[in-house]
């Protein structure tokens, strides 16, 4: 979809997180986004290899149902951290650019953006704060509040990040703790899927 959006137009469509991957993996030498591809391929089959032998089987309501909680946890959160903001300063968060630019982006976040602050940013928090705890729930915590911060934070950055705002920042950052509880209680699905349909809804209006 993004390049769908991006034919014909001087001004391509990018998600921010995507830019930093390719742009990361470019200092190797080879396009970033052809070396993402071989990644994730690798990483497919490696965990293909693995799990075979485990007899896990694959079905098709497993999917169903990833999408349908997802679904349920993005009209919650839509409801109450989109609510709580407008409370808080008496505006809502809109988005800007077209429909179909907005969905590709939206799509695009859920993936991406999950990749990096949710199994990377969060996940790698957890696992470095598990050992100072007693209790893990304690470094699950900690490591979900300083990854909401980074996530709200970075958005404001380089060349792609938006002018600072308290209502965005508040609203990115509640938006992020939600995501990273789910990611920490539910998974990598679980968090994209919401994140992605999240973003849909609000881009087409869903909530008004």
């Amino acid at each position: 979809m993004i390049v769908a959006v991006n034919s014909g137009t001087t001004a391509p469509v990018r998600v921010s997180a995507d830019v930093w991957i390719k742009e990361l993996l470019s200092t190797t030498g080879l396009r970033g986004g052809l070396l993402l591809v071989v990644i994730a391929v690798v990483a497919g089959v490696a965990a293909y290899v693995i799990d075979r032998n485990k007899s896990i089987p694959l079905r098709r309501r497993y999917f169903v149902s990833i999408v349908v909680e997802s679904t349920m946890y993005a009209v919650v959160v839509a409801l109450l951290v989109s609510n709580l903001v407008a409370a808080l300063f008496a505006a809502a968060p809109s988005p800007e650019g077209g429909l179909w630019t907005q969905l590709a982006l939206s799509i695009g976040a859920g993936l991406y953006e999950e990749l990096v602050f949710r199994v990377v940013l969060v996940g790698g928090l957890a696992l470095l704060f598990r050992p100072f705890f007693e209790n893990p729930n304690a470094g699950y915590l900690l490591a979900a509040i300083l990854g909401a911060g980074v996530f709200s934070l970075v958005h404001y950055l380089g060349p792609l990040g938006d002018p600072f705002a308290l209502p965005s920042f508040t609203f990115r950052f509640l938006f992020g703790l939600a995501l990273n509880v789910l990611f920490l209680w539910r998974g990598f699905g679980v968090a994209a899927w919401t994140h992605a349909l999240y973003d849909v809804m609000v881009v087409t209006s869903l909530f008004g």
